[in-house]
């Protein structure tokens, strides 16, 4: 005779089978991070981001500092708890669950919302200078050191994907880059996944007039730009950012930087030729387009 499954067995399977990557926590607006698109294996990009961050953050920041005061007991809490076996059952529980929690403090993987994009969420770091770090340094030895990540992309601030959202949050995101007396060439990259409602093309002209607001000095430079603004939309969530050297780091994708290249080897950060941007950029065009053309067809 077959054996019969107990109660609720079927029911707890799709549970588990509905529970989201991440653990249950999702991206969302104000979150700051890093970006991660994969090659189908989201689980191993998880591990590479952790060991990959993991090292460098300890180079640029330390060794993470954990605290164990909460896995400490005094003496009058050990007494009691040798009288209450579940009282003290239950404190252990909540102490492997403090400790897990404490272990993901700097680091902490999110579900996206995206299929084959990772976002591992920050605190106590500055995105934007960890990953400019890695990548300034696989450039250098040429070391490869991942397998399944494409790109990694610092996520300095988030907002609402909605349009208002969007200009009211970059009037004051952009000022450490464009506000007078800062300011630089720029570009704007832009990436929408499982959205149909914005519009690239008035995403990046509300954002250059934006930025272009903040100091009239600001230029758009497709070519050779200082700064590169990064706009993904995942969902109903606007991921930004404002980095450096976009294009000699190969669209701050992993696997390219790390390839040989006789004219890296001559160059210094920001001053690939003008030739050399432009390719880069056409490319990045295309992709685009392709994207936004996805989108559309996905939504029809």
């Amino acid at each position: 005779a077959r054996k019969r499954r107990p109660k609720g067995h079927f029911a707890a399977g799709a549970a588990r089978a509905k529970r989201p990557r991440g653990g249950g926590r999702q991206l969302e607006a104000g979150m700051r991070g890093i970006l991660i698109t994969c090659n189908m294996n989201e689980r191993k990009c998880v591990g590479e981001a952790y060991s990959l961050l993991g090292e460098y953050g300890d180079l640029l920041y330390g060794p993470e500092q954990f605290s164990d005061h909460e896995e400490r007991l005094s003496g009058s809490d050990r007494e009691e708890d040798e009288d209450d076996v579940e009282a003290a059952l239950k404190k252990e529980v909540g102490q492997i669950r403090a400790s897990t929690e404490q272990k993901l403090r700097r680091f902490q993987s999110v579900e996206s919302g995206a299929n084959n994009v990772v976002f591992i969420r920050t605190q106590g770091i500055e995105p934007e200078n960890l990953v400019h770090h890695i990548l300034k340094d696989m450039h250098t030895t040429k070391k490869k050191k991942t397998r399944v990540i494409l790109r990694m992309l610092p996520i300095s601030g988030t907002c609402k994907a909605f349009m208002e959202d969007m200009k009211k949050y970059t009037e004051t995101f952009f000022e450490p880059w464009f506000k007078a007396p800062n300011k630089g060439t720029f570009q704007i990259v832009y990436k929408a996944r499982n959205n149909s409602h914005m519009s690239r093309e008035e995403v990046i002209k509300e954002l250059a007039g934006i930025v272009g607001s903040l100091n009239p000095e600001n230029k758009v430079d497709l070519n050779n730009p200082q700064y590169t603004v990064v706009v993904e939309i995942i969902k109903t969530v606007c991921c930004l950012s404002v980095v450096r050297d976009y294009v000699l780091f190969r669209k701050y994708n992993l696997q390219e930087v790390v390839k040989s290249n006789k004219e890296d080897a001559q160059q210094n950060p920001s001053s690939l030729t003008e030739e050399q941007n432009s390719e880069v950029v056409k490319a990045e065009t295309k992709e685009e387009e392709k994207s936004s053309k996805e989108v559309k067809e996905e939504n029809k």
